[in-house]
């Protein structure tokens, strides 16, 4: 994947020319991807869906016994370096890895909790006799981990914990003192990843081990989805924690909780896009079979319109979430091993897209959310019966929203990190906005016929106007911006629907360029209609934003030529949502 084009920084594709060959799209993937992708999904089939009641009833020595098998598979070693026992798979890899486990519900926390954000702090983070004390056990299953950062007083505000760590008069151990909650995998979970502030005031991570003395667990919570996971209270009372144990540097803790987070949304993102690959598969299975009126359910328009909407978004995100896993391939796999070995640099490189991680998981868990509610609709009462599937699903997506920060909070640290960049002169947002305003007046030329030409257009047409939006709000409300909430999340929204579209029309693109128009008409239809639908709320969420900002003249030339904008490249979407749509159910399932 070496030919992919390094972007330079987050949020670039707002003010630079990304052009296809820079993405790494799933059809890129290479014979061992789809092996390892293989390998994995017969794995979820054969071993862990067929004990889905015994890990729902949460009979813990199930998902123990299935993470271990998984571990003798190298399904827990993707990230790990070779030197510790590990496969040092590619990101792709290890994406697939995620999005092929998303199938198992609960299940498939538990194992992207302990390769993810449980593993990855050492991985990453830790020293030498750390990764070689943990990683080998870590990659087959012997010893299981947890990650443990929030607290019943610190949800969103991670630096807010009050667990302490205080240094004994021996200079031996840390004594940690607090309670961490809804802690995923806190009933088997050998090694646990803690934060907590030495002294009260240096915010640091350790390795708890669960025999330390003073380290415990509460019960099982009662939750109302993903019952097939593990999640309980971590107690610290007196816990003694040697101090070798220590991860990473005194007071940078928030380095590791930070980045580890940012890769924790990518991979929920990806889960999220599996899972809802499997939704469509159970709502196009049943109204194939499902009659109502004499003729099946997928006969019917509405019917069709739902599966075509819900897979016309899903190929956006998918092309969205594999385009930042592809970013980071590029990056982390332009690190030397010294600087592999180095966090600072890891750090950094993760640190690099904190906004797309943020866009798709924001994006990609809502899409989930719609996703597993229409399909359960399609399924009328049945899907309210546990018997089905999709009854589980749908209890078990609502939680993603909260997962890894809440939405609302990744949906604000995208404006606010896109407007730190643009301050510290690492991103040109607001460089000739008289030039970009002067283009967002002037109508674009739309005579060509050429496949994907308008959508171009519209996708050129949506920087513009994020960018003059931007700079306008920016330049009313300056530093206040941000108690501007309101405002911050229109904008967040904007731009994911800009790398929404532009990932869905650079991968239709790409596939164009490969194979040609005749063999990628669903492909085609799915971004014209997605790119065209996308520009239309962009414009929705701008006009609000302009409409708080400021009311003036300028603003009614702005609103008339998009609006006359609009009525250049405006089509009729129902044929091309009946043709998806038809394609989807003869196949029974998402395809591209």
């Amino acid at each position: 994947m070496s030919h992919v084009k390094e972007q330079r920084v987050g949020g670039a594709f707002l003010v630079e020319d990304i052009k296809m060959e820079d993405l790494i799209t799933p059809e890129d993937f290479t014979d061992e991807h789809q092996m390892i992708a293989k390998t994995t999904e017969e794995f979820i089939n054969k071993e862990v869906l067929p004990k889905m009641e015994h890990l729902e009833n949460q009979e813990l020595e199930h998902t123990v016994d299935l993470l271990k098998k998984a571990g003798g598979l190298g399904l827990l070693s993707a990230d790990v370096p070779k030197a510790y026992g590990g496969l040092a798979l590619d990101a792709i890899s290890s994406s697939l890895i995620t999005e092929k486990f998303s199938v198992a519900g609960g299940f498939s926390i538990s194992h992207s909790g302990h390769v993810g954000i449980n593993s990855l702090p050492i991985i990453f983070f830790g020293n030498e006799a750390q990764k070689e004390k943990y990683l080998p056990k870590l990659s087959t299953g012997e010893l299981l981990a947890a990650y443990a950062l929030t607290e019943p007083a610190a949800g969103s505000d991670a630096l807010g914990v009050g667990t302490t760590a205080k240094l004994n008069n021996e200079k031996t151990h840390y004594i940690l003192n607090g309670e961490k909650q809804f802690i995923t995998n806190a009933g088997f979970a050998d090694v646990f990843v803690v934060y907590a502030k030495i002294d009260k005031k240096d915010f640091s991570a350790f390795i708890v081990e669960r025999d330390f003395p003073g380290v415990s667990t509460g019960p099982e919570e009662k939750k109302m989805g993903l019952k097939s996971s593990s999640t309980r209270t971590l107690v610290l009372e007196d816990a003694q924690v040697p101090v070798e144990n220590l991860l990473g540097e005194k007071g940078r803790g928030h380095i590791i909780a930070f980045n580890i987070l940012n890769v924790g949304r990518s991979k929920l993102a990806i889960s999220s896009v599996g899972t809802a690959k499997r939704a469509i598969e159970l709502a196009t299975a049943y109204t194939n079979e499902r009659e109502q009126f004499k003729q099946p359910l997928s006969n019917f328009s509405l019917t069709q319109q739902k599966l075509a909407n819900m897979s016309i978004n899903l190929y956006a995100n998918e092309s969205a979430v594999y385009r930042t896993v592809g970013l980071f391939e590029k990056r982390i796999g332009n690190l030397t091993q010294e600087q592999l070995n180095s966090g600072k640099e890891v750090a950094k490189a993760i640190a690099a897209y904190q906004i797309e991680c943020s866009i798709n998981k924001y994006t990609c868990t809502e899409l989930l959310d719609k996703v597993v509610d229409e399909s359960l609709q399609l399924h009328g009462g049945y899907g309210f019966i546990q018997e089905y599937e999709i009854e589980r699903m749908y209890r078990d997506s609502r939680v993603n929203r909260i997962f890894e920060g809440t939405n609302e909070i990744n949906r604000i640290l995208v404006p606010r990190q896109l407007l730190k960049l643009a301050s510290s002169g690492n991103l040109p947002l607001f460089e000739n906005m008289e030039q970009n305003q002067k283009e967002l007046l002037t109508p674009l030329a739309l005579n060509s016929t050429t496949t994907l030409s308008k959508e171009k257009a519209l996708l050129k047409k949506a920087k513009q106007f994020f960018l003059y939006v931007a700079h306008l709000v920016h330049d009313t409300y300056q530093e206040k911006l941000e108690s501007e909430q309101e405002l911050l999340v229109y904008l967040a929204d904007m731009v994911a629907e800009i790398y929404n579209m532009e990932s869905a029309l650079l991968r239709t693109e790409k596939a164009l360029y490969a194979i040609g128009e005749e063999r990628n008409k669903l492909k085609v239809f799915y971004t014209e209609v997605f790119v065209q639908e996308a520009f239309e709320r962009m414009i929705t969420y701008g006009k609000q934003s302009l409409l708080v900002a400021k009311e003036n003249e300028e603003l009614s030339e702005v609103f008339a030529t998009l609006d006359t904008f609009m009525r250049q490249v405006v089509v009729n979407l129902i044929p091309k949502k009946r043709y998806n749509a038809k394609v989807i159910i003869d196949a029974e399932g998402y395809v591209v």
